[in-house]
């Protein structure tokens, strides 16, 4: 167990080494592809597991409601906070699917998900990004530092050059809360 001081210095370690990385392309098509998608009426699903569920009810939060500017709501649905659809189709169908079938039910072509899998291998995202390719739904992927299975199946891949589960989550949020801002600004100015 380190002290606090020493976990921020890797965490801040982590950070710089997402500005080394650079992120700024991978951001701009991801924002752009949310933007054109909430623009024309398609929606933002956002599918994690574990602390990534609770990112996904986070974002949706944000564009649902407000992040920084009072403006109309967004069509972005979280699809961990469905407790009925989770509890029911995994109980009858598995667990691997119950992302899936809500990106079946929500998802439509010109719609994006936000897949985020901290390892990039968890097997209900990647059954999610499958459906969402064959529903012609942009895929973004959110993962730790190689993107595991998750990267060949994202048309864009934002990944934390990390491989500590929760120092790749905190490089989500910050990735997360950029995105959420800069759909914020463009969709309000628009």
């Amino acid at each position: 167990m380190s002290d606090l001081n020493d976990y921020l210095v890797r965490s801040a370690a982590a950070i710089s080494a997402m500005v080394e990385r650079d992120l700024t392309g991978e951001m701009e098509q991801a924002a752009s592809a949310v933007v054109t998608a909430l623009s024309s009426g398609k929606a933002l699903l956002i599918a994690g597991n574990g602390g990534s569920a609770s990112d996904a009810i986070h974002i949706a939060g944000e564009l649902v409601g407000r992040f920084l500017k009072e403006r109309k709501a967004y069509n972005v649905i979280a699809l961990p906070a469905n407790a009925a659809v989770l509890t029911a189709w995994g109980n009858d169908y598995g667990f691997d699917t119950v992302f899936s079938r809500q990106v079946e039910a929500h998802g439509a072509a010109g719609g994006v998900l936000l897949a985020i899998s901290t390892s990039g291998n968890s097997p209900s995202i990647l059954a999610a990004a499958e459906q969402a390719r064959r529903m012609d739904m942009t895929v973004i992927g959110m993962t730790g530092d190689t993107g595991g299975k998750l990267k060949p199946l994202s048309d864009i891949l934002l990944n934390v050059p990390s491989t500590s589960t929760p120092i790749i989550q905190q490089g989500h949020l910050c990735l997360y809360h950029h995105l959420c801002e800069v759909v914020e600004a463009r969709l309000s100015n628009g």
